[in-house]
């Protein structure tokens, strides 16, 4: 192995540790913020789309439409672009993108209706308690 793939790989292990340190606060903003059920998967080696998704359902659209925007500004405080944010007309379901981390807000109902845990059954939960 040559001393450029040697720094390659130390700064992807590097990066997917900043990837899980940003998804574990964020997971905690989730809480904090009075969301329920929250829940960190882990897609590494899974997905190829993303290394982590958090899911959480919100009390009501104003709440989840403020905690999305609290998590935009978590990651902007900690150098995670956020390439994307979306949400249903009626914002029953807000997804604010990181690429690394793809964050999911729902409404009870709607989230039970996707049920993306069962979805990505095959990742790990990540435990994210303080």
């Amino acid at each position: 192995m040559t001393e450029l793939d040697q720094e390659s790989m130390g700064e992807g292990s590097r990066a997917s540790s900043d990837s899980l340190d940003f998804a574990v606060e964020a997971a905690r903003l989730l809480e904090d913020r009075h969301c329920t059920e929250v829940q960190l998967l882990d897609l590494r080696g899974i997905s190829q789309v993303c290394d982590f998704i958090l899911i959480g359902s919100g009390t009501s659209d104003r709440q989840m439409r403020s905690v999305a925007d609290e998590i935009g500004t978590l990651g902007k405080e900690r150098g995670a672009t956020r390439f994307r944010t979306n949400n249903d007309p009626a914002s029953t379901w807000i997804i604010v993108d990181f690429i690394d981390l793809v964050v999911h807000l729902f409404e009870p109902s709607r989230r039970a209706y996707y049920d993306l845990e069962d979805l990505w059954s095959d990742s790990s939960v990540v435990e994210f308690a303080r």
